[in-house]
């Protein structure tokens, strides 16, 4: 076994109790169908958190990615979620509150903030921690609750996210397995397209406020799909050429749940066929940064990969944030 090489060893998902369907909008008086909804996004349904939080989903995906790697909640030293929806505005970070509420021992905890990228972005900086030698066991979770920070009457944004969370462990796995390569980006310059404009220090919100449609997701969409389509093949190309490899060497897409015809798009690019790309778009709607570890634990509970294939991972969200990882499965 090489120091040098980790992998996910582990995965698990929480997804909140209450399912929320295309009609039910039409039911709150919002100027939509499931056809007009389904047609542009692929989404048919979500899941809506109630009584759940974004702290409460991470800790229930972590207790069961843990169990699934078959390991004592002890051996994880290092613990990152990625996060923008944390359950106190600035403090404690949702890493402490997993830690505290699994009472794990001697472990680092933090947060990381790269939205819909967020995952990317953690899995990459908890493999690279891991090879500096001081951690042997990583637990990286995206959890998100957007629809707590939606207008309910703004359709061109309601109607797109879900809530959820996704955890996966990372531990040593055979040499030259695992994480091969990431490759991380942003425009920051375009951080006004996809952005919450109230709320934070810049304009802090008060009693008068608190219900100002600017204190929710406001979303330039058009802009956010022209810059993901102009982005998707580039980061792509840059994370496989760090491993070596080519589009061609690609056995299997895991992207970020934004949107079907994105996804699409980057399916066409790799050249897959539809049994080689995960979609489950349909069922969750956009859970920011908990899609793509949600669906790497159904895609594991499904058995869909073998020990050896090349999976891509792909993502872009608010910041703007984009990224990709590379991984051999074990």
């Amino acid at each position: 076994m090489s120091n040098n090489s980790y992998g996910i060893i582990g995965s698990g998902n929480a997804i909140p109790k209450k399912k929320f369907m295309n009609d039910d909008f039409v039911k709150l008086g919002l100027e939509t169908n499931d056809e007009w909804i389904a047609s542009r996004t692929g989404i048919r349904q979500r899941f809506i958190a109630e009584e759940e939080t974004s702290a409460s989903l991470a800790i229930e995906a972590a207790s069961k990615a843990i169990d699934n790697a078959g390991i004592d909640k002890d051996d994880v030293d290092l613990i990152i979620v990625a996060t923008t929806t944390p359950d106190y505005q600035l403090f404690p970070s949702t890493a402490c509150l997993v830690q505290g509420a699994l009472d794990i021992k001697e472990t680092a905890a933090f947060d990381i903030s790269a939205a819909c990228t967020g995952f990317i972005y953690a899995l990459d900086t908890a493999v690279k921690m891991m090879k500096s030698g001081l951690y042997k066991n990583a637990l990286v979770i995206g959890t998100d609750t957007l629809s707590k920070y939606c207008d309910w009457k703004d359709r061109s944004t309601v109607v797109l996210f879900g809530d959820g969370a996704g955890a996966v462990v990372l531990g040593k796995v055979e040499d030259g397995y695992g994480l091969l390569s990431s490759y991380l980006g942003a425009k920051g310059q375009d951080y006004d397209k996809l952005i919450i404009p109230k709320g934070g220090s810049k304009e802090k919100l008060t009693k008068e406020t608190v219900n100002d449609p600017l204190a929710s997701i406001q979303m330039d969409g058009r802009a956010i799909y022209k810059f993901a389509i102009n982005i998707i093949v580039k980061m792509m190309d840059e994370a496989l050429a760090t491993a070596g490899l080519k589009k061609e060497d690609v056995t299997f897409l895991i992207p970020h749940q934004a949107n079907k015809r994105m996804i699409d798009y980057a399916q066409d690019k790799l050249g897959l066929s539809d049994n080689q790309v995960y979609v489950n778009i349909d069922k969750y709607g956009n859970t920011s940064g908990a899609s793509i570890p949600i669906a790497i634990t159904e895609v594991m509970s499904k058995n869909l990969l073998k020990k050896g294939d090349i999976v891509i991972t792909v993502g872009f969200g608010a910041g703007l944030t984009y990224g990709a990882n590379v991984i051999k499965w074990i």
